[in-house]
């Protein structure tokens, strides 16, 4: 199993599985219990905040507190259950039919045959195992959220991730030798750097309280401030560019990969291989595009205008209503253009490491791009939170 594993990884086709395997802890190309990780989980919060925006009645549950949030949080784990489902029978028909790994293991029986059942009680008995190791893994995640610090979720990507950093660290040793490993060990800090300075950046929009008279109180009166970070997107235009950038990599698999067709070669060559210029052009392209989306869609100018408006809220030398509006939408547009380069520019570092070893072997690099950007995020997030904890028991700060 191990050397299906092995080819898989350093194959052309190994970006089919990258993105899952690196939620997964690498347990989606060990076949393990929880092969399929906390993807479900990601793939239908993403959906449930893209129909936010669409569907009313989310929308008003959003707007409601804690307890549409609770609802929205119940859709999200029915919404992961049947995503489960789906990702875990595709996954099993693709290991029944030969294609999950190269012809080369076609030797090796992923989905047992000879067990004594009728096949598809064995393939219903598979799906509703790795269905329940996604189930498994939500509920860790809702605990630590309860019971922990940090959201738990969040956590378990970053164990998840942080899982191969040694075995992958090692490998780039192995093959390369000490020079290369400190070299890429001295990329690494300095994309994590970058990485923080840029994610703790933000724009301060000044806004200030009138004074209101309810009753025989005087209330209002305070300045406050509206933070505007520079990737106000987060991770989420990266995973969307990514998976879309894969789709052409899925749909080679139906075809023969034994004697591929010139049109299959072009895009093999080109558009899938990541070390090809015309992958990392439409990847940072595709990256830039969904961050300016993304950011549309999450952050709704009129609205928080409207807000300010309703509570005597106003930005200092800005009429309220649609004046503050527009100026919330002009300083949005300024620094959404650097986040989304800042974005692309950290996502396509991997390629031309890949470029730069000129070997196949690292094409699931986690030490870049999705991996850095979540890492870097969830850390900053917990020390934050933990923060916030001493300082209300009166304790020092964590970091003094």
């Amino acid at each position: 199993m191990q050397k299906c594993i092995d080819v898989m990884e350093s194959g052309a086709t190994s970006g089919v599985f990258s993105l899952l395997n690196l939620f997964s802890g690498g347990a989606l190309l060990s076949l393990s219990v929880f092969a399929l990780g906390i993807m479900p989980y990601i793939t239908a919060s993403i959906i449930l905040q893209l129909l936010t925006v669409v569907i009313p009645r989310l929308e008003q549950l959003r707007k409601e507190g804690q307890s549409g949030q609770a609802k929205i949080t119940q859709y999200t784990r029915y919404l992961t259950l049947g995503l489960a489902v789906l990702q875990s029978s595709a996954f099993v028909a693709l290991a029944r039919s030969g294609q999950l790994f190269s012809n080369q293991c076609d030797q090796f029986p992923i989905v047992p045959e000879n067990t004594g059942l009728p096949m598809w009680i064995t393939l219903v008995a598979l799906v509703i195992t790795m269905t329940a190791g996604t189930g498994v893994v939500m509920w860790l995640g809702e605990l630590i959220t309860d019971r922990g610090v940090g959201n738990g979720m969040s956590v378990l990507i970053f164990t998840s991730i942080a899982a191969r950093l040694p075995s992958e660290g090692w490998a780039i040793k192995e093959s390369r030798g000490w020079g290369w490993f400190i070299a890429v060990l001295v990329m690494v800090l300095l994309v994590i750097t970058l990485v923080v300075f840029i994610e703790q950046a933000q724009r301060r929009i000044p806004v200030q309280y009138a004074k209101r008279m309810i009753g025989r109180k005087m209330y209002g009166g305070t300045s406050t401030y509206i933070p505007l970070k520079v990737n106000q997107a987060g991770v989420i235009p990266v995973i969307f560019a990514s998976s879309l950038l894969y789709l052409p990599q899925l749909i080679l698999q139906f075809f023969d990969q034994n004697d591929p067709g010139p049109v299959q070669t072009w895009v093999q060559n080109n558009i899938v291989d990541p070390a090809s210029w015309m992958h990392i052009v439409i990847y940072f392209l595709l990256i830039i595009f969904f961050t300016y989306f993304y950011v549309s869609i999450t952050f709704n100018p009129t609205e928080v205008a409207e807000n300010m408006k309703k509570y005597g809220g106003f930005v200092p030398g800005i009429r309220p209503g649609k004046p503050t509006a527009d100026y919330l939408d002009f300083i949005l547009s300024r620094i959404t253009l650097p986040g989304s380069l800042y974005l692309g520019v950290i996502s396509i570092l991997p390629n031309f490491f890949f470029i730069w070893l000129d070997n196949n072997q690292f094409q699931n690099f986690p030490f870049g791009g999705t991996a850095v950007l979540i890492m870097v995020g969830v850390g900053l997030e917990t020390v934050k939170q933990i923060e916030s904890q001493l300082m209300q028991r009166n304790y020092e700060g964590f970091l003094r």
